[in-house]
């Protein structure tokens, strides 16, 4: 096992919770058919919430969507290394704020209007906003381990609502075996993904997944000890000299390992059912179980091969069974 027990549950549980709630997200923009009944004659309404911010997916295909999502993560990838290069932290840092802040305004959005929190759509909208930009910055300058992991359970949910509609399953499988390729190559080949998440955590002190620091030899009891993200990702304790001899490890799963299952988990919801998009984010969980499990310690592993053979089951299992 890569990490320890405690710290395996926990990835476990932020990853469950984040596809429950990205469920959640979706399902609440998606458009649904209501029957009303006026006097003697009763019709079918379509219910639907619109996106914020302009969001709205383009009429387009589910091919024509897949392809100009590649596109986009191709040019976002050459984009970041290009900055990294010119060490244009500045720049990648209000990118990043952008994409974060807006993530996460939407998945509140969509929680505060299923709980009725506010009765106004604009209450709502506004209260989105303040709420995210609040947690944006916490998550990049006032940075702890909540404040980050927090915000990472709300920022897939948001990114997810945004693609889901635009996709098929079809589609969403194609672009899972594309991702999942890329993803080898990049952790076991180029190396991209371990140089970028290494500037994530060096450079700009942040990092785009779950984050949890831990000792690799638990302090003896009556040692305090306060773990804390702070400056550099790869030294996020703040631990007293007397303490320095225990070694820090880090166990990370990254944005996009989280964010793509979610989507086409929220894609089959969409298609077939709730019950099917559970089951998917059941054997998607269980993928990321097995991981972690036969994982070696100090090692990079591409996550998507192993997370997109789970989505895969769960597909096969919904298709037998529903």
């Amino acid at each position: 096992m890569k990490h320890r027990l405690t710290i395996t549950v926990i990835m476990l549980m932020m990853f469950l919770v984040t596809q429950l709630i990205g469920l959640a997200v979706i399902y609440a923009y998606t458009p649904h058919v209501k029957t009303v009944t006026v006097g003697n004659e009763t019709t079918n309404v379509t219910i639907s919430r619109e996106l914020p911010f302009g969001m709205e997916p383009p009429k387009t295909t589910p091919q024509n969507a897949m392809i100009s999502i590649i596109i986009a993560l191709v040019l976002v990838t050459v984009a970041f290394l290009v900055l990294t290069r010119i060490n244009a932290s500045i720049v990648i840092k209000i990118w990043f704020f952008s994409v974060v802040a807006i993530s996460i305004a939407i998945s509140l959005n969509a929680i505060f209007a299923m709980l009725g929190i506010f009765n106004a759509a604009w209450k709502i909208l506004v209260s989105a906003i303040v709420i995210a930009v609040i947690m944006t910055f916490l998550k990049i300058f006032r940075t702890n381990f909540y404040t980050h992991n927090l915000s990472e359970l709300l920022i897939y949910p948001g990114l997810a609502a945004v693609f889901v509609p635009i996709l098929s399953p079809v589609t969403a499988i194609i672009l899972l075996l594309i991702i999942s390729v890329y993803d080898m190559y990049a952790v076991w080949k180029s190396k991209i993904m371990v140089e970028m998440a290494k500037y994530q955590m060096n450079t700009l002190k942040v990092f785009t997944g779950f984050f949890i620091p831990y000792f690799l030899k638990k302090p003896k009891p009556g040692e305090k000890v306060r773990i804390q993200m702070q400056k550099s990702m790869a030294q996020r304790a703040r631990i007293s000299k007397k303490l320095k001899k225990h070694k820090i490890a880090v166990a990370l799963l990254g944005g996009g390992d989280v964010a793509f299952p979610l989507i086409f988990a929220g894609v089959v919801m969409r298609a077939i059912s709730i019950p099917a998009a559970l089951i998917i984010v059941g054997t998607a969980t269980a993928s990321l179980l097995a991981l972690l499990m036969f994982s070696r310690k100090g090692k990079f592993y591409p996550a998507m091969p192993f997370l997109t053979a789970g989505c895969f089951a769960g597909y096969l299992i919904v298709l037998l069974l529903l």
